[in-house]
């Protein structure tokens, strides 16, 4: 393997990464996101946590305001402890997926590196329009281009001392916006450049992944550098799936410890849990695809870490890798998927 990996701290040596969550979020806010609880239980979303409030919250994440915001300080605390789990259970790196719109701070995730010991790559790019300060809409793919150039080879607006190292996740809706389209294709035209993984995030219809990939691809992008995020919500059928897998890009199931089906983002499809993502990741495994598959949890709620009662960053190593051992996955091939996969997208000349 070549090259380098860009962490908050500097480049270290693609064998260095360890086991990595490709997509998580450290500090970041989602209030946009925000859903109106049902009638009946309305009173039980009152600001705070309290244990007889958990259940409630795992079933309506998006109904506590408080809930969606992850940069406060009682989740700064909160994931500092996580990292700190995590990076005990034996975890390496986590990959950083917040980009404009959703109030990234690198200087966080700095210092969590350097409290925990822990790896973490920050991400460059755009989310979806609708979370963008008006003064961005109208700007130019040349515009978005040089941003993410500029933060990924000198420094990043938040620290100019920090780099990002990927783009990523770079998010749209359905149908793609325009300022959508501009940011896929500076992607495209950017990983061209240098090189560096690109991770997208589709809206929750299963020919969203396609057209991204496309208009990625057409700009130059290559394939093997291309993360596409959420499939196990995205695309539920196994025929989809393995079409897209022909594309070539990673596959990345990344909402491991997510175990209720109602989907309030999407209330007409249920979500799959563990034991069903991992039913997708063994057919890609069957397929002769395992080079091309990623995990993570995609933490960006309170209710999601451990000091709000939730599964933690630590949910992959401690209760998913064992079972993908008691299915009949090989260790060497959980390996492949949590190490070498992650750190053959990450790396790239810096």
């Amino acid at each position: 393997m070549t090259g380098k990996v860009q962490t908050v701290l500097g480049p270290i040596k693609p064998a260095d990464v360890g086991r990595t969550l490709t997509h998580e979020h450290l500090a970041m806010e989602f209030t946009h996101f925000y859903r109106q609880p049902p009638h009946i239980i309305a009173n039980k979303f009152n600001s705070g946590f309290s244990l007889e409030k958990v259940g409630y919250l795992k079933q309506y994440p998006y109904s506590s305001e408080y809930n969606l915001v992850l940069n406060d300080e009682s989740s700064r605390i909160a994931v500092l402890n996580d990292v700190k789990e995590y990076k005990r259970c034996g975890g390496g790196t986590i990959v950083e997926n917040s980009t404009e719109g959703l109030h990234r701070d690198v200087k966080f995730y700095k210092y969590i590196s350097q409290e925990t010991g822990v790896h973490i790559v920050a991400g460059t790019g755009y989310y979806i329009e609708d979370v963008q300060d008006r003064n961005l809409l109208n700007i130019s793919g040349e515009q978005m281009y040089e941003h993410m150039l500029k933060e990924l080879t000198k420094g990043c607006a938040g620290d100019v001392n920090i780099k990002a190292g990927f783009m990523g996740e770079i998010a749209s809706v359905w149908p793609l916006r325009d300022f959508e389209r501009r940011a896929i294709r500076s992607a495209g035209e950017l990983q061209a450049q240098l090189g560096c993984g690109v991770s997208f995030h589709p809206h929750r219809e299963p020919d969203a992944p396609f057209e991204i990939i496309r208009l990625y691809l057409e700009a130059g992008g290559q394939k093997d550098k291309a993360v596409m995020s959420h499939l196990d919500r995205t695309l539920l059928e196994d025929s989809k799936l393995l079409d897209f897998a022909e594309l070539g890009t990673y596959c990345q199931f990344d909402l491991f410890g997510v175990e209720v089906s109602y989907y309030q983002l999407n209330i007409t499809t249920d979500m799959p849990s563990d034991a069903q993502r991992l039913d997708k990741i063994d057919l890609l495994i069957r397929e002769g695809k395992e080079d091309r598959v990623l995990m993570s949890h995609d933490i960006h709620t309170k209710h999601r870490l451990i000091d709000f009662g939730g599964h933690g960053y630590c949910h992959i190593i401690n209760n998913v890798l064992p079972r993908m051992l008691a299915r009949g996955v090989s260790q060497q091939i959980i390996d492949k998927i949590t190490i070498d996969n992650p750190a053959r997208w990450l790396s790239m000349k810096v």
